[in-house]
């Protein structure tokens, strides 16, 4: 190489890192003038000047035609724009919560139409004022004897109030909204108001509509020790006490006709401002609301955290997620008799699960939903393989029954994890394919929510109907029998007993009445014992007016003539008499509906056995189904292996 060629790399060399050292310094210079007053001190010392040595180099390699790097202030230069938080989720005022109109939805399509309005408040914020109404008995509730729900008020943080009619869907009439099952469910958004938990109960006992982590605002008033809130802990009271906001509770409104074909104006604005209110409690005693002060923790007035998460705010909520109000008298540390609180056995510490009366029961003493259910001991799925001699899959079975096939010796083991027997005999029939729901490893957790701690066996076919089924659609029908946990498996009961109304009222086939009772009570009969266990019992210590029309009585019915003596031994017999008979024109409910379907052969049965299946995805929409399960399963393979014409012969 040259001389010439040496000093030029040793001079471009140089030139380099004079140049790059000159850019930083600039972009340095740059950016400490945008930095605002105050922050200076973050930022290393202040590079020096290019020193005479550099501004040398520079003007060499101007005589040597080397280009040098472009001004960083005269050339942009694509950057990455710098993270910003998130801005702040801005809370509107008490006036434009309050002011939000009201929405009235009666119908499932209407429910649609303002769902994506409430779902996107609920990401934004997820909680809900909640409230119920219902018509109450005699104008007032007695003894907590009270009719069904007939409307629900849900209303979101930025003020849209959701009024759900529900006496539409009340008998079976129309399907309860899946959608509207799931928001209430959901136990990421928060239910807020004053009995809200107990509105719940009422939610499930009525429609199975179960209400997860609810919140009592009475609490929250009193964990924040509040000095205003000397009036009481009534939603009025709190309103007028924390908000400035007074409510009509006159006995007209609260005890009006909630189930009129059309809500009056001021039925549909005291329903929504109980909603709308519960919101505005919520936000003002967490310190969010725009008309109060903030605490020192808080963001700027009228805005929530940029990411207003379940988390963030079940923290602030902290041991009063699901906890039903006990009275002011020692509330003030929830936590603490949570804590105390001995578990009923379907609650677990973590579920959230709403306990909710049981639908079976009445009376004011009624159980919590799933309480009474006797949940399994050991799981229902050990997921041990049976095989053909070949190898060929044949389905999964027990533990206990894949052991009988070793000791009766006509198994053997294949493996024990998993536990697999190849069978040394020819099976009575394979599956048709490898894709068969038969052959998949089921999990032993409730369908529906996923609790995997206790659950039970539940006939998505009740056995009412299943039994009555020809032989050939009852064998193997594991395929119908899932895993509920017992607060899911009550209100699932309560959806069933809907469809049952609705086939009773189909087919004419009423459960309960006359004509659904195997034994009808004869009252001739029933007069004529009551006569002669008075005689009998009383005797000559009836006066003589009364004996004289209980032995008229006894005469009639017996056909005696007033002068025929009755003796004791006549008076005995008829005292023992059994006033029940045998209903001739009584055919079970299920029975009845079966025989209904079974008059059009085997594919009537079938659609019988899909419209429950189907009832349980819309009415339960479980999320942890097994793999391959389906409303039509083995529907083809019972057309394929028996036809259409196959004679239905029921017991």
């Amino acid at each position: 190489m040259s001389q010439r060629g040496s000093l030029t790399a040793v001079v471009t060399a140089l030139l380099g890192a004079a140049l790059g050292g000159l850019v930083a310094w600039r972009a340095y210079r740059a950016r400490r003038k945008k930095l605002p007053p105050g922050q200076e001190a973050e930022l290393p010392a202040e590079a020096p000047p290019p020193s005479e040595e550099e501004e040398e180099i520079t003007a060499v390699a101007a005589d040597q035609d080397v280009q040098p790097l472009p001004d960083p202030a005269q050339e942009s230069v694509e950057t990455p724009p710098p993270l910003q938080a998130p801005p702040p989720l801005p809370i509107p005022s008490l006036c434009q919560l309050m002011g939000a109109e009201p929405v009235t939805v009666s119908s499932e399509e209407e429910w649609r139409r303002f769902l994506p309005r409430l779902q996107h408040d609920l990401d934004l914020f997820p909680a809900l004022g909640l409230d119920c109404e219902w018509v109450k008995t005699g104008g007032v509730s007695v003894k907590g004897r009270v009719s069904s729900v007939s409307l629900v008020q849900m209303s979101s943080y930025s003020g849209l109030c959701v009024l759900v009619r529900l006496l539409a869907f009340r008998g079976g009439q129309h399907p309860l909204p899946p959608s509207l099952a799931q928001v209430l469910r959901d136990p990421r958004v928060l239910k807020v108001g004053v009995g809200c938990h107990e509105d719940g109960k009422r939610l499930a006992r009525d429609f199975g509509l179960v209400v997860t982590s609810t919140v009592d605002l009475r609490y929250l008033a009193l964990r924040q020790r509040e000095a205003s809130v000397s009036n009481g802990l009534s939603l009025k009271s709190l309103a007028a006490d924390l908000l400035d906001v007074s409510l009509d509770k006159s006995l007209s409104l609260r005890c009006s006709d909630w189930e009129a074909d059309q809500l009056t104006l001021e039925q549909v604005t005291y329903a929504a401002r109980d909603a709308q209110v519960s919101m505005a409690l919520f936000l003002r005693l967490l310190g969010l609301q725009a008309d109060s002060d903030p605490p020192s923790d808080a963001a700027l007035p009228g805005t929530a955290p940029a990411l207003s998460s379940y988390t963030e705010l079940a923290s602030r909520c902290q041991g009063l997620v699901d906890v039903p109000f006990r009275g002011r008298g020692g509330s003030e540390d929830p936590e603490k008799r949570r804590r105390n609180r001995k578990p009923a056995a379907a609650e677990t510490p973590e579920s959230g699960d709403q306990q909710v009366p049981d639908p079976r029961r009445n009376g004011r003493n009624r159980k919590p939903l799933g309480v009474g259910y006797s949940a399994r001991k050991s799981p229902l799925y050990d997921n041990c393989f049976l095989y053909a001699p070949d190898g060929q899959p044949l389905c999964t079975c027990d533990k206990k029954k894949a052991k009988w096939y070793l000791d009766k010796g006509i198994g053997e083991l294949q493996s024990a994890e998993p536990f697999a027997v190849r069978l040394l005999f020819e099976p009575s029939g394979r599956p048709d394919s490898q894709h068969d729901y038969y052959l998949t490893a089921k999990e032993n957790l409730c369908v529906v929510c996923g609790k995997a701690d206790s659950y039970i066996r539940k006939n998505i076919v009740p056995h009412e109907y299943r039994r009555h089924f020809p032989a050939q659609m009852k064998d193997h029908n594991s395929h119908d029998i899932l895993l509920l946990c017992t607060c899911c498996h009550a209100a699932s009961n309560v959806h069933d007993g809907l469809l049952k109304a609705r086939l009773a009222e189909e087919f004419a086939a009423p459960q309960g009445c006359e004509d659904g009772v195997r034994l009808l009570e004869d009252s001739d009969r029933r007069r004529l014992r009551s006569a002669a266990r008075a005689l009998l019992g009383a005797g000559a210590a009836l006066p003589e007016r009364r004996r004289d029309e209980l032995q008229a009585v006894v005469r009639d019915a017996l056909d005696m003539n007033e002068d025929d003596e009755i003796s004791s031994n006549t008076l005995q017999e008829a005292a023992n008499m059994e006033t029940r008979l045998f209903n001739e024109a009584y055919v079970p409910h299920g029975l009845k509906v079966v025989q209904a379907h079974a008059e059009r052969g085997l594919r009537g049965l079938m659609e019988l056995e899909r419209r429950w299946r189907q009832h349980f995805l819309s009415a339960m929409t479980p999320r942890h189904l097994p793999p391959l399960w389906a409303v039509d399963h083995n529907h083809g393979k019972f057309l394929r292996k028996y036809g259409e014409d196959l004679p239905v012969k029921l017991k």
